[in-house]
């Protein structure tokens, strides 16, 4: 190697080790290390196709409600889009949540989507449905969803601690069955004969107040954002402040070690699978019940699975979910704008994600790749 190749490596070492090299910043500064190397690599496709990728970045701004748009429909404008996009963040919260929860007591729970469907469907049918007022029907459909949502969770729980069956096989067959079972039916019993997808929730029962006059703007304004707010803060103190969140980290840190400790293990399993279930079954009812008035037969949505990304770019903090949920949200809810003004695809968007996750499964590897540098400079 040359000089001026071992100057630009020292160089390059010493750059990164006094942006993410300090261990106390690390936590924060990796995943913002591997966002960026995302959105550059993001850059590069979309140049590739011949477009301009600030320009399209902007545009994903501008679907978002976080930039104004050159021209808006009437009673539409930059605060409507982003009430909207709220709209769209409130269940990828919860989604984020049930995968961050699961991943503490170390299990992946591949299977949000899955509970969503379970919980909005069955609070579609119960209250959805219903003559209920508003003031009991909206309270009851956040109570059952995270009932149905926890059900469906401690079921895997269960299943892992009683038979030892994979968290990722069982979420994954149960996906199936209530993907097919929701989607029979709803062809058979709920089915609205115009649009094919079942029909949809009565206003008392929405978490949307949809098309509320605020001045001269109509705009959805999304009741579930609170609760999404309560529960991440419930969360945090959960986790960092109770005996069951310690018991939840111990177990997700070393069996061996929280067996030794006198934790029950599979009791802490199958309440970890619970809450994240829970949490999952919330996604559910703010999104089917929500964000959406209705449910697509035999389609699991995709915030399930972008959770998955957003619970791990937010380094599996409550807190950081927050950020990470918001940047996904972003991608997603921009990505028609952006196809529609920029003419890139919006599968363009759901690439950028899934590097992005990529990217961040890798941060655990940036980590050990920074430390070793640190050992070897000061050896």
């Amino acid at each position: 190697m040359t000089d001026t190749m071992k100057n630009k490596n020292n160089f390059l070492h010493k750059l990164v080790l006094q942006t993410i090299g300090h261990e106390k910043r690390q936590h924060y500064m990796i995943p913002v290390f591997t966002i960026l190397l995302s959105l550059l690599f993001g850059i590069l496709v979309i140049a590739l196709l011949g477009k301009n990728p600030l320009q399209a970045y902007y545009n994903l701004l501008q679907g978002s409600g976080l930039a104004p748009k050159a021209s808006y429909a009437g009673h539409k404008g930059m605060i409507t889009d982003f009430t909207s996009f709220l709209n769209a963040l409130t269940p990828m919260l919860f989604a984020a949540l049930a995968v961050l929860i699961a991943l503490k007591a170390g299990l992946f729970n591949i299977g949000v989507s899955g509970q969503m469907l379970a919980a909005g469907f069955t609070a579609t049918i119960l209250i959805g449905y219903s003559d209920l007022p508003a003031v009991i029907a909206k309270p009851l459909v956040i109570l059952i969803g995270f009932v149905i949502g926890a059900l469906a969770g401690a079921s895997v729980g269960y299943l892992k601690h009683r038979f030892n069956i994979n968290e990722v096989v069982s979420t994954i067959m149960f996906n199936y069955i209530f993907q097919n079972v929701v989607s029979f039916l709803i062809n058979t019993f709920y089915v609205d004969p115009v649009s094919r997808q079942s029909k949809n929730v009565g206003q008392a029962g929405r978490l949307t107040l949809v098309d509320v006059v605020i001045g001269d703007y109509k705009m959805d304004i999304p009741l579930g954002i609170l609760v999404a707010v309560i529960g991440i803060a419930v969360t945090a103190f959960v986790m960092n402040r109770t005996t069951l969140g310690f018991e939840i980290k111990a177990v997700g840190s070393s069996i061996r070690a929280a067996e030794y400790a006198g934790i029950q293990v599979g009791r802490t399993r199958v309440l970890a699978m619970m809450l994240s279930g829970g949490f999952a079954g919330l996604a559910g009812v703010t999104y089917y019940l929500g964000y959406f008035a209705s449910i697509q037969p035999k389609v699991l949505v995709s915030t399930g699975y972008d959770a998955i990304a957003v619970a791990l770019l937010g380094n599996s903090s409550p807190i950081g979910i927050i950020f990470s949920s918001f940047l996904i949200t972003v991608i997603s809810k921009g990505s028609t704008y952006m196809s529609s003004t920029s003419g890139v695809q919006a599968e363009i968007a759901s690439a950028i994600t899934g590097i992005i996750l990529l990217f961040s499964a890798c941060g655990a590897y940036v980590r050990y790749k920074v430390n070793r540098w640190k050992d070897d400079r000061n050896n």
